[in-house]
């Protein structure tokens, strides 16, 4: 019997109710199997990169599964680009900050989050903090599956799409940052990460 453990990053200002991490955690469960299960973890992200990571990689050092897999939405995919190169697992990014301290420098300041209003600080250190964290290259394309979507307001499709240069790419016409249409393209994450 072998084990998967999938980890699941939202986005800034985001969090594990977000419709995507919801989604993708209830079609995890139906790809458990007696040969093979799945672990979900789905933290909620703190405001500070460092001590995201440190926590998130906390979880998978203590991890007993035979492998990690890691998805990631907008500054989650770039969460997850640093994961994958140092753990060299399978990644999936969604509409990727892949440059998330130029992306969030603007952002400094008093923060809320999108389903609570709950109020946080995100302070300037914190651009220093993803600058820290930045992959500039990844080292094998194969182990990366992209989500881009042209009609992203906030990030730049063809950014990802050059950054990911060798990966698995499903490139959207119009969407939206959050993929609206996510539901449709969730089999093809399944298929991606399944062992």
């Amino acid at each position: 019997m072998s084990s998967t453990l999938l980890v699941y990053l939202h986005g800034f200002r985001s969090s594990p109710r977000s419709s995507k991490a919801v989604m993708t955690g209830e079609a995890v469960k139906t790809l458990s199997t007696a040969a093979h299960t799945f672990d979900w973890y789905c933290p909620q992200l703190l405001a500070s990169p460092k001590e995201s990571m440190a926590m998130v990689t906390a979880c998978i050092d203590q991890s007993k599964t035979d492998r990690i897999v890691v998805i990631g939405s907008s500054l989650g995919g770039f969460y997850a680009n640093y994961l994958a190169e140092k753990y060299s697992c399978k990644a999936v990014a969604l509409n990727p900050a892949v440059r998330a301290a130029r992306e969030l420098a603007p952002h400094v300041g008093m923060m809320t989050s999108y389903d609570s209003n709950e109020p946080f600080d995100f302070r300037p250190e914190y651009i220093e903090e993803l600058k820290s964290l930045q992959v500039e290259r990844i080292s094998d394309p194969k182990r990366y599956f992209l989500i881009a979507a042209k009609g992203d307001e906030l990030l730049d499709w063809r950014e990802m799409s050059d950054f990911y240069q060798g990966a698995h790419q499903l490139i959207l016409e119009g969407s939206d940052h959050g993929i609206a249409e996510y539901a449709d393209h969730l089999p093809r994450v399944l298929e991606f990460i399944s062992p």
